[in-house]
């Protein structure tokens, strides 16, 4: 399953918030620093989607706002 994210690094708190079926808005405390947003953004995922944060992958967007990531089976 791909889904769309929008990333919000150096957010006031960790959250993810559902636009539609495809689409999340993802705020982080974490800065976007060595992968830091990322890593966090991946273990939010997994909390939401209730899959270990392992199964997440990053497909298209480390460095830009707008992401693309794949829950693998």
């Amino acid at each position: 399953m791909k889904f769309f994210v929008k990333a919000k690094p150096d957010s006031y708190e960790d959250k993810v918030e559902k636009v539609d079926e495809m689409h999340f808005i993802v705020e982080t405390r974490e800065p976007p620093i060595n992968g830091r947003a990322n890593q966090s953004i991946i273990r939010l995922l997994g909390e939401y989607f209730k899959v270990p944060a392992f199964k997440i992958r990053l497909i298209k967007g480390a460095r830009e706002k707008s992401k693309i990531f794949e829950i693998i089976s």
